[in-house]
């Protein structure tokens, strides 16, 4: 492990119980998940049934209030990928607008951006979250497979919320998004930030650091040094608010055995205001621009 450094080491709490060592790339500074499950073993670590970004399940008080928040970032989201079309000059007068959303899950943004004239794409390698997806989309989403099939400077946004930390082989799939999008396109990564208040407190049992499904684990500084490999630049971040009370409470489970919400809430609610002053919120959306 040449020129690499092990960070932390980190538990499996949702499914194996195995633990895994997080190694520091030294050419990009994220940390990698090591070792990595093979390509044919990693989906048996997604067979669970709180594995909540597969089903549309509210069984208890906490996915209702998931789904609850889900339902605010979902605006949040349009609203976003709206902003960054618009301030092309090509669209400023064009109804067309296409999406790509990489790991869609059960397809509620793209059902959102569908009802507000996107004309949408989803990529979702869970055939359970697929076939949900695609009541919703009128059969618009795709296993992994379709990505190679799609024409070059497809799209003028793609997106990809909380799923390029379960990519293997990054660079592949960078160098695919950088092919599909349209010059000037943007694209849009929202992953977890290690470098959080909420993570440092709470090391190993950080919620989001949930290996193996998390085969990277970025910072701020990685995310920019990863993109401009392929002449993408980053030229905006905004923090996740309610992920920092969304990790504090898993984190807390993790870390005590019961989810301790007084706790989780003071945790969550120290990490977003000290984020105000560091930029270092527990997840941040990255803005990149296509060249």
């Amino acid at each position: 492990m040449k020129n690499k450094t092990v960070v932390l080491t980190v538990k499996d709490h949702s499914v194996s119980g195995e633990e895994f060592q997080l190694i520091e790339n030294s050419e990009c500074g994220f940390l990698e998940t090591t070792p990595q499950p093979s390509k044919e073993k990693l989906p048996e670590y997604y067979e669970s049934e709180d594995y909540i970004s597969h089903t549309d399940a509210r069984r208890n008080v906490f996915e209702k209030v998931y789904h609850i928040v889900r339902s605010i970032s979902l605006k949040k989201k349009l609203g976003l990928i709206n902003t960054y079309l618009l301030r092309e000059p090509q669209h400023k007068n064009s109804e067309e607008k296409k999406l790509l959303d990489i790991g869609c899950g059960t397809g509620d943004f793209l059902q959102t951006a569908l009802e507000n004239n996107w004309l949408v794409t989803g990529i979702e390698p869970n055939e359970q979250a697929r076939e949900i997806a695609n009541k919703k989309t009128n059969n618009s989403v795709f296993e992994t497979k379709q990505l190679l099939k799609f024409e070059t400077s497809s799209f003028d946004v793609i997106t990809l919320w909380h799923v390029l930390e379960h990519l293997p082989n990054l660079d592949d799939q960078i160098a695919i998004f950088k092919t599909l999008l349209k010059p000037n396109g943007t694209l849009i990564i929202a992953v977890p930030n290690y470098k959080s208040y909420d993570a440092k407190h709470y090391k190993q049992f950080w919620a989001a650091y949930d290996v193996p499904r998390h085969l990277w684990h970025f910072n701020r500084d990685s995310i920019s040094r990863l993109v401009s490999k392929f002449d993408f630049n980053v030229v905006k971040t905004k923090p996740m608010w309610f992920d920092a009370f969304y990790v504090s409470l898993l984190s807390e489970k993790y870390k005590n055995g019961k989810m301790n919400p007084i706790k989780g809430f003071w945790i969550g609610l120290l990490s977003n205001i000290k984020a105000l002053r560091t930029k270092e919120a527990s997840s941040l959306i990255y803005i990149i621009k296509n060249s």
